[in-house]
């Protein structure tokens, strides 16, 4: 039920998405920005459980000042964070440092698919669409 749930808001989110832009043409200076790289990748799961850095890359250049939302996803699945979360100088990928541990599952939001937390935005303003971002630690 909660993924049913969690398909069907991202549905809406994309149908509103959708809506606003509808008299515009189509570009990608038109619609929001969206997730184009992390490290570690979506589905992997042989992270290395050193890893001290979560990024994500967006497809635009993005309000960089103090502007993200890293949401928790489930409060045990969210890694401990270990410093102070920046962006890189190419203005589109972000860092959140942390302190993973061996044989974990983590799950978190890039930006939240209810649109409660969307700091992540271009620099027009636009919010990032949501992303799920899922890997695994080896043991």
């Amino acid at each position: 039920m909660k993924r049913y749930l969690t398909v069907l808001v991202g549905l809406l989110m994309v149908g509103h998405v959708a809506a606003a832009h509808a008299g515009e043409a189509v570009s990608v200076g038109a619609l929001p920005p969206v997730v184009v790289k992390t490290v570690p990748a979506a589905g992997d799961v042989d992270v290395d459980p050193a890893t001290s850095e979560i990024h994500v890359t967006f497809s635009k250049d993005m309000m960089v000042k103090q502007m993200w939302s890293w949401v928790i996803h489930t409060r045990e699945s969210f890694p401990d964070v270990a410093g102070d979360v920046h962006y890189l100088g190419d203005g589109r990928t972000n860092v959140l440092p942390v302190k993973l541990q061996p044989g974990r599952t983590y799950a978190l939001w890039i930006n939240s698919p209810n649109g409660k937390h969307s700091a992540f935005r271009d620099r027009d303003n636009n919010p990032a669409m949501p992303y799920l971002l899922v890997f695994e630690t080896r043991k």
